[in-house]
């Protein structure tokens, strides 16, 4: 079995993981590591073992994850699921776990795409296409979340690509709307961004907490 050093990992990647169905099948067995993000990407597996940054990344998400769960609940919309969530695409030929996904009931009922049971019982996996996607991005990310998964993304016809880097400052807060050819980025109306997936305008800011502790809010209107 090859064996992958990543991020002082040791990642064993078993001789059988030669294509998306076999990944799929992996996904569900012993063997595959319980903590990293691993993905199938473009005919391979891509993995990042390294640990989550608290606030540029775990407390982020978060908040993200707070805000919309309130406004899909509140407007029945369907279905937000935070990371850990395992994604594939047919078409776009990805499974891997997002940092969040929404999938509209419109999306459920029309069969956009299905949720489908591990083999222990219990729903395990989303199978087509979401209708929002968010990741934020880490130092091994970049190229994985800038480039690859928004062109794979937007083959796999995702409606809106979320994306956030706060690694540096000022955060950079960004919502990918569906073109006809490419994602392309929403335009910010005083530092606001409209999403027509929730119905609502949306703006990332920082703020401090009592203790100084740079956090985020993620502001609706």
């Amino acid at each position: 079995m090859p064996t992958m050093i990543v991020d002082d990992v040791n990642l064993t990647i078993p001789e059988r993981v030669t294509n998306l169905t076999a990944f799929r099948r992996w996904t569900d067995e012993p063997d595959f590591p319980e903590k990293g993000n691993i993905w199938w990407l473009r005919g391979k597996v891509w993995a990042d073992m390294s640990k989550q940054q608290i606030f540029t990344h775990l407390d982020l998400k978060g908040e993200i994850y707070a805000v919309l769960q309130g406004i899909v609940k509140a407007d029945d919309l369907g279905i937000l699921l935070p990371d850990g969530l395992l994604l594939t695409n047919l078409a776009a030929g990805i499974s891997g776990n997002p940092d969040a996904v929404f999938i509209s009931r419109d999306s459920l009922i029309a069969g956009m795409i299905e949720l489908i049971e591990g083999k222990d019982g219990g729903f395990v996996e989303a199978r087509g296409t979401p209708d929002m996607v968010l990741e934020v991005v880490s130092d091994n990310s970049v190229t994985k979340d800038r480039v690859i998964l928004r062109e794979d993304y937007f083959q796999a016809g995702v409606t809106e690509y979320w994306l956030i880097d706060a690694r540096k400052k000022p955060i950079e807060f960004d919502i990918f709307r569906r073109q006809s050819k490419e994602f392309v980025a929403t335009s910010k109306q005083g530092g606001w961004l409209k999403s027509q997936v929730f119905r609502r305008s949306f703006r990332l800011r920082e703020v401090k907490d009592r203790s100084e502790i740079l956090r985020y809010e993620l502001e609706v209107k």
